[in-house]
């Protein structure tokens, strides 16, 4: 995160020890120990926050992407199925109009 070597740390250290003198230091750093460790622990909960609700919406994506599979799939199914109801009443009328003109004309024929 920071490239602090050891020589910029012995400066820091110095620094603060003048600044909050030696009864103050260690009470600092516990202090600041805590608030480093809450700190942790507060994105910790983030980021598993972001992890379920990045599990929730890929579910989420998922079942809708489902859906819309089975949707499509049902929809060529019927249009299918209604293509193949309206062939099969083409050819029924057709063989009826066959019959129905062969009817005629033995009609004719027997009239004639």
């Amino acid at each position: 995160m920071f490239d602090l070597g050891t020589q910029e740390l012995i400066v820091i250290f110095i620094v603060a020890f003048l600044v909050f003198g030696p009864k103050k230091l260690p009470e600092l750093a516990r202090t600041l120990g805590k608030g480093i460790r809450e700190l942790k622990k507060a994105l910790r909960g983030v980021k598993e926050s972001i992890e379920e609700a990045e599990t929730s919406v890929s579910e989420e994506v998922e079942e809708a992407k489902t859906s819309i599979e089975e949707s499509i799939t049902k929809g060529i199914q019927s249009e299918d199925s209604n293509k193949q109801e309206e062939k099969e009443k083409a050819e029924t009328q057709g063989e009826q109009n066959i019959s129905g003109a062969v009817e005629k004309e033995n009609r004719e024929n027997k009239d004639g």
